[in-house]
């Protein structure tokens, strides 16, 4: 059996052991193993390097990011900071048709802004949200489709842990992902409230409306959710101000979120411990995934696989479009059964090498940009995607009575609404790279 065949053959076999509910990280490190002892003809080497990789993984400045932007959610989570920010959405918006559901939207947006988790944002959203669009007369379906929608902008408005774990594989500048995925993730907002405005008319007893708010309690509740506006713009301003690295800022930024907390008098001291217990079992599950998925690249650089996939693809004439959207496809299908961050360890290695030798008029680093940012929609598609999007189970436990077949009607709109934006983003690539040309 060929290098290449076997390299092959690794993904039904990750894919098997996956269904039979072996751990992602694990059903990754087994087959690499197994694949590069096959692939060398001796297992020694192959045993003894995974000392050093396994070191050189977890030490990696890059990937020291991960856990401080997941302690900075923690911290913003426990430490009270959503219910302002929905809060504060509310009384702007809640008085119009639709309005409470638009207010789970933006105050998602803001909570992924310093949050960068997509499970994160939807489970702390949902905790605030739901009881006030319950409360409201929303129905079932509305209230958990928009929550769970609303939750996908975790990963999506910078900062966003998947946007670190891609810029690693694919070897991209953190800082220029971040600032690429703020207009799609303006786009998503936008997107999902349309959608709300359509779904409330269409369906009119879906919504139900809330008393106007006055002025000057909408002005207050604004200005008691400035911690959230500059912790972000201590964080992605001091990037692009070239105060700190991206590493240094979220370092800052969990410092600032934790400071803003205490203050708040909503972060006690078994919260901070509950926050750093969390924190440390997220980056173990993280980190695992990662080592499992280095040790099945490393078996797939023995078996050339992705360049001879590369070579193949640019040697057969097939439209850069048609393979694109192939591969969009892809993500949108693998989304509906598994979660993100092993969709983007398992298939970056292989698909972005296939993309990259295509000519879409970009340069390489431009390529590299504007192709994470459709990879993280797609992704962000599978977190609502029936049957096993994470984020529809997560909101869907939350509400107690409503049946999940609703939930899923009711994320339709949005997933289509998603498909819309990444078709566009898709067509016209200056609207992701806009902003990286202007500031870099």
């Amino acid at each position: 059996m060929t290098p290449v065949l076997l390299g092959i053959l690794s993904f039904p076999v990750v894919l098997g052991l996956i269904a039979f509910r072996v751990p992602i990280g694990l059903a990754m490190l087994v087959v690499g193993i197994i694949g590069s002892w096959l692939v060398t003809g001796t297992i020694n080497p192959v045993i003894a390097q995974y000392k050093n990789v396994t070191y050189s993984t977890f030490a990696s400045y890059s990937l020291s990011v991960v856990p401080l932007f997941l302690l900075m959610g923690q911290f913003a989570s426990l430490g009270g900071l959503s219910s302002g920010l929905f809060k504060a959405a509310a009384s702007w918006l809640g008085h119009r048709k639709g309005g409470v559901a638009m207010a789970a939207i933006g105050a998602s947006a803001g909570f992924g802004a310093i949050c960068g988790s997509s499970l994160a944002t939807a489970a702390t959203m949902g905790q605030v949200s739901l009881p006030e669009l319950k409360k409201y007369g929303y129905s079932d379906a509305l209230a958990t489709a928009s929550v769970a929608a609303g939750g996908t902008l975790g990963i999506l408005i910078p900062p966003s842990i998947i946007l670190v774990i891609y810029a690693v594989l694919a070897e991209q500048n953190i800082a220029k992902l971040f600032i690429a995925a703020f207009i799609p993730g303006i786009l998503a907002v936008i997107g999902y409230i349309i959608v709300i405005a359509i779904y409330v008319r269409v369906w009119p007893e879906g919504g139900g409306l809330r008393e106007r708010v006055p002025y000057a309690e909408r002005l207050r509740n604004l200005a008691e959710i400035w911690p959230v506006l500059a912790i972000f713009l201590l964080v992605i301003g001091g990037i692009y101000g070239g105060l700190f690295t991206p590493t240094e800022a979220a370092a800052i930024g969990a410092a600032g979120t934790g400071i803003m907390a205490l203050l708040s008098r909503q972060l006690t001291w078994p919260k901070i411990v509950e926050a750093m217990v969390s924190t440390a079992s997220s980056t173990a599950m993280i980190f695992m995934i990662v080592l499992g998925a280095m040790s099945l690249n490393s078996f797939l650089a023995l078996s050339h696989l992705p360049q001879e996939a590369a070579a193949w693809v640019s040697s057969q004439g097939f439209n850069p479009w048609l393979v694109l959207t192939i591969v969009l496809l892809l993500y949108l299908v693998m989304g509906c059964v598994m979660d993100s961050l092993s969709m983007i360890l398992l298939t970056v290695p292989i698909i972005y090498p296939i993309m990259s030798a295509l000519d879409f008029g970009l340069t390489p680093d431009e390529f590299g940009i504007w192709f994470g940012v459709l990879v993280l929609i797609a992704v962000e598609v599978g977190l609502i995607t029936p049957p096993v999007g994470m984020n529809l189970f997560i909101i869907n436990s939350m509400s107690p009575g409503t049946r999940i077949t609703e939930t899923y009607r009711g994320v339709l709109p949005f997933v289509a609404s998603d498909i819309i934006r990444t078709a566009l983003l898709a067509a016209f690539p200056p609207i992701t790279l806009w902003l990286v040309w202007a500031l870099f």
